[in-house]
């Protein structure tokens, strides 16, 4: 991607999240400069991966599949060894219309997928056979709000503003907005991806950047090359 659509794609993002009356944490607007300077106090930060995150999962096609993503809070995988401290994480993310998220499942993180606002959100869910592939005979099984749903491999479930769905480790699931942009939360274990999304197409989790423009905001993606790696 290049780093003139990727500025673009943030500055479009913060406009639509405030519409909502979500607010972005204070860190969202430190250009790179600033988190240089701060870098000695900002381990947390990079650490955790918080921050602005946009992919094309590598195919350069954004607009038709591609993500938008911003990490709000993170905890560290030691917690999760442990069974204590903190154990959870937070994304605001954005799946424009008709734009893919494709077919994918965690290792290990457990998430709750939030319709925040805007259209329907729509997944396509399958279960994992013994060998973690995609069982496309199987049936799901997945609260939604609560309610425990029932659903036939492959199918399609809608969550309307405010629904929200549990997906367990192994579930398969694949999302895109109907309707209009929506406006996703997502409450979850924590959360490592660089490890933890296994895709069932051969696709990159994060995107190569042509520098074609300075950075307004640094992304999670580029925190190694710019402030130096991070130890998890």
């Amino acid at each position: 991607m290049k780093r003139s659509t990727v500025n673009n794609i943030i500055a479009e993002a913060d406009g639509f999240i405030r519409s909502f009356g979500y607010r972005l944490p204070p860190f969202a607007y430190w250009s790179p400069s600033d988190m240089k300077a701060r870098r000695d106090e900002i381990g947390g930060i990079v650490d955790a991966r918080l921050g602005w995150d946009i992919t094309d999962y590598g195919e350069g096609r954004f607009d038709e599949l591609g993500l938008f993503l911003f990490t709000v809070r993170n905890g560290r995988a030691a917690d999760l060894t442990a069974g204590r401290g903190m154990l959870y994480a937070e994304k605001i993310m954005i799946s424009r219309r008709d734009q893919l998220s494709p077919m994918h499942r965690h290792v290990v993180k457990a998430e709750d997928i939030i319709n925040r606002g805007g259209g329907t959100l729509a997944l396509e869910l399958f279960a994992s056979g013994p060998d973690g592939s995609i069982d496309r005979a199987a049936p799901v099984a997945v609260p939604t709000d609560g309610v425990t749903r029932h659903l036939a491999a492959g199918d399609v479930l809608k969550l309307a503003p405010g629904e929200s769905v549990t997906l367990h480790p192994g579930v398969w699931h694949a999302f895109w907005a109907e309707d209009d942009d929506v406006l996703i939360g997502e409450v979850s274990t924590v959360n490592d991806d660089l490890t933890d999304n296994v895709f069932a197409e051969p696709l990159s989790r994060f995107s190569g950047i042509e520098e074609d423009a300075e950075p307004r905001y640094l992304l999670v993606s580029d925190y190694e090359a710019w402030l130096g790696a991070a130890g998890r």
